[in-house]
């Protein structure tokens, strides 16, 4: 009879650990930013149909890193676990913090199973408030585990030279367009620190804007308005935003948290 091979538990978590972050590093890396309005969320992403990132709640993004159909399941989950907690109770009762605190509980739980393979995603869960200090931000790696970021965090990819790259030029009080500018210029550089070019078509952008007078603060943006952003142009272009972003809200929120094509 032969012996069973043995791999200690700390050896079978490490591999499982590493396991998730190949996956999550094959994705397409993704930034998520403060300014003085709200919260953005960019992400390059060739795909029209597939979404980075999405609308939980009244005041909450979704953002997500890695392997499409695990985290499109997380995204679900999250959408229905805000509908019926705001139903419930009270829409205020609907926070970033607890759909994190659920989130940490489903891949915690995912990644310390034996019988299944750990979820190959990271996510951001983001709130806007209604000051600048009240905005939340949360990234739960694949373990599980909740970081509280400020400021700027980024996933996927080469994401700690892009943190890195932030870190040293994110500051409080940027407007829109400052911020996408800096999102765009991190997310072009290359593991090997040359530079390249980005267009608006294969960029995804949305945000929380704490300025918008409607209830559900989450829109995209697209079209005219990133292009007028990119090029440094935001002003007299409020109108035309909200017009492009209310028609793609609905399908936002309801059609998927997505990814692009290159994602597993």
């Amino acid at each position: 009879m032969s012996t069973p091979f043995y791999v200690s538990p700390q050896q079978a978590m490490a591999d499982r650990a590493e396991y998730a972050r190949k996956g999550i590093a094959r994705g397409r890396s993704l930034v998520v930013l403060q300014f003085a309005d709200g919260i953005v969320f960019v992400g390059e992403n060739p795909s029209r149909a597939l979404h980075k990132f999405s609308e939980i709640y009244d005041r909450i993004g979704f953002a997500a890193a890695g392997k499409y159909n695990e985290y499109e399941n997380l995204r679900i989950g999250g959408v229905r676990y805000a509908d019926l907690r705001g139903y419930t109770y009270d829409r205020d009762d609907v926070t970033a913090r607890g759909l994190a605190n659920v989130y940490a509980q489903t891949l915690g739980t995912i990644f310390s199973s034996a019988a299944e393979k750990p979820y190959e995603v990271e996510l951001v869960v983001a709130e806007v408030g209604e000051t600048p200090e009240g905005d939340q931000i949360y990234r739960l790696p694949h373990d599980g585990s909740i970081v509280d970021e400020h400021g700027s965090v980024a996933v996927g990819g080469n994401a700690e030279q892009i943190s890195s790259y932030l870190d040293q030029r994110h500051r409080e009080g940027m407007t829109l367009a400052e911020a996408l500018k800096l999102a765009v210029q991190a997310l072009s550089r290359d593991t090997n620190g040359s530079e390249r070019e980005i267009p608006a078509e294969r960029l995804e952008v949305a945000v929380l804007d704490r300025t918008r007078p409607q209830q559900r603060k989450f829109r995209r943006i697209v079209g005219r308005q990133l292009s007028r952003l990119l090029a440094g142009d935001g002003t007299g272009a409020e109108s035309e935003a909200e017009a492009e972003g209310d028609s793609e809200d609905s399908a936002g929120s309801s059609g998927g948290a997505g990814g692009s094509e290159d994602e597993k």
